[in-house]
């Protein structure tokens, strides 16, 4: 356990930090599980609007890389692409 004041904190700081991030990455899981149970490709293409929207909010508060958001987004326009 820490004795500095200092390091308490990080560890405040951090705790909360992980369980937005936590619920962060689990609302893009869901809106990625959207896109891949899509049938038709409206239905693909909004869900994907959705999803890529969110994967860059995580980007901007560096939640994910960048990189990361990128081959995500990319699986998802792939598969959005097969649709008919």
């Amino acid at each position: 356990m820490a004795h500095h004041k200092s390091a308490l904190k990080r560890i405040r700081i951090s705790e909360r930090n992980r369980i937005r991030n936590r619920y962060s990455i689990s609302t893009m899981k869901t809106f990625i599980k959207r896109v891949m149970n899509s049938t038709s490709k409206e239905e693909g293409l909004e869900n994907f609007n959705k999803a890529a929207s969110t994967i860059d909010k995580l980007v901007k508060k560096r939640v994910i890389h960048k990189n990361a958001a990128a081959n995500k987004k990319s699986k998802l326009m792939k598969f959005v692409n097969t649709l008919t």
